[in-house]
């Protein structure tokens, strides 16, 4: 049996988190490896280095050998210049290394802005269309409504690839690179789509300078509060040669590698490499768990008459602060900060909350051990269940950790029914599924009622 198949996820879990791709069903919480094989003669980095058939399959196989679970097959390059060619050429280049793969098992991807070629290549069993163009094409949109395949839906500022990089002007990249994103699928929901299907690639260097895509990439992690998985497909792109100093495009693979382990970090879930087996291993060995820590506050440490809220926010911010002191890990994204009213033990006053996702490679209870450590420096008793409190840490929800121990229970117990901790987790991960596989839902939460402090978007 493939590698591709091996580590698919079995088609009775129906969790948001899995993107369905055809009959492969791929758990987004996991990076995916997902191997370029450009059959092209003039891609910008391996233009020419398949002779035919045998030997561009032969390609991929090695590729699903060193940890790739999708194999995107490319008969046209969308470098900046590069000539177009057409639906029959692009047809001649792919469809019978994409038959021949599909037919092997390997979970295959057709990289194209063509409908035809789309098509084509879903008919011959390809699970996965990949369309820089984002479906804006109505006759691409339509194949994919008529099929069950996977989705990319990519940006690209401009209508060619030919000349996206023609000045590319953007008052702000990072918002309108995701309102389009989100427009995209919803777009596609609107024609039937499920949108289980549908992954958004940013499109770091398409119709984006060097010094956008680096802030694209910086800020990765606003990509996922649309809630889709999200691809980054950096390798050997040339922001990396501007950022790292590196002319020669495949002499870029460490750097590409950083770059998509950086990018799962903020929350990237499909790595699309030209070197399969260095980011497989890079992304293996040194991708940190997600934590994600509810953080609350009702009694100030020092505050005027009338600025209690305040003084409750200043709090939550310099435990904030002090976490990024913890060892080994690094805060990726915090939430709005949230009012709400007491739960459980309601005679006090209203309390000021957050939620902050970690990666780190602290152990839970080792991890806990840091956070209460903060909490007392902070000046936290514990004198009554529920009580007043200057500052609460509670470790919600751990990446592939369940537990049930005197001192730490998780998932937390009470994470779902409360309104102050799902509103600002959902903020940063829509349709979020905790470590034992239940999905986290406003509808659920019955106390705590919770709303966005004032001057916040």
């Amino acid at each position: 049996m493939s590698l591709a198949r091996r580590r698919t996820i079995p088609k009775r879990r129906t969790s948001v988190v899995i993107w369905k791709c055809s009959q492969y069903h791929f758990d987004s919480q996991m990076p995916i490896i997902m191997g370029i094989l450009n059959v092209t003669p003039d891609s910008f980095s391996d233009g020419g280095s398949y002779a035919g058939v045998e030997e561009a399959c032969a390609a991929a196989r090695k590729m699903v050998d060193e940890g790739a679970l999708i194999i995107d097959v490319g008969g046209e390059s969308t470098r900046p210049g590069a000539s177009p060619v057409s639906v029959e050429e692009e047809l001649a280049r792919v469809l019978d290394v994409v038959r021949q793969l599909a037919s092997e098992g390997i979970c295959v991807s057709v990289d194209t802005r063509h409908a035809e070629v789309a098509k084509a290549c879903i008919d011959a069993g390809a699970a996965i269309i990949n369309d820089v163009t984002g479906f804006r094409d109505p006759a691409m949109a339509e194949v994919a409504k008529n099929s069950d395949a996977g989705l990319v839906l990519m940006h690209m500022k401009g209508d060619d690839p030919r000349t996206m990089q023609d000045e590319p002007i953007y008052t702000d990249v990072v918002s309108e690179v995701a309102n389009y994103l989100l427009s995209g699928a919803h777009q596609l929901e609107g024609l039937g789509v499920d949108r289980s299907r549908i992954c958004l690639d940013p499109g770091p260097g398409f119709g984006k300078t060097a010094k956008q895509t680096i802030e694209l990439m910086r800020n990765f992690q606003e990509f996922a509060h649309l809630g889709y998985p999200l691809m980054v497909a950096v390798s050997r792109k040339s922001y990396i040669g501007y950022a790292y100093k590196i002319d020669e495009p495949k002499q870029r693979d460490d750097a590409s590698a950083a770059e998509a382990l950086l990018a799962c970090e903020l929350g990237a879930s499909v790595v699309r490499t030209h070197n399969v087996a260095l980011t497989a291993a890079s992304v293996e060995e040194n991708l940190r768990p997600y934590a994600l820590l509810g953080i609350g506050s009702n009694v100030p440490l020092v505050a005027d008459e009338g600025e209690e809220r305040e003084g409750k926010i200043a709090l939550l911010n310099q435990a904030i602060a002090d976490m990024c002191m913890l060892p080994d890990s690094q805060i990726i994204d915090v939430s709005s900060f949230y009012e709400s009213e007491p739960a459980y033990y309601e005679d006090q006053d209203t309390f000021v909350n957050a939620v902050v996702l970690l990666r780190t490679g602290l152990p839970p209870q080792e991890l806990l051990h840091y956070l209460q450590a903060i909490e007392n420096s902070l000046g936290r008793i514990r004198e009554k269940k529920n009580g007043p409190r200057t500052c609460d840490i509670d470790i919600l929800d751990y990446q592939g950790y369940v537990c049930d121990h005197e001192i730490l229970t998780l998932p937390h117990p009470l994470l779902c029914e409360r309104d102050f901790v799902v509103k600002p987790l959902l903020e940063l991960l829509p349709h979020h599924v905790l470590a034992n596989g239940k999905e986290v839902l406003l509808d659920e939460v019955t106390v705590g009622k919770a709303w966005k402090c004032s001057g916040q978007n």
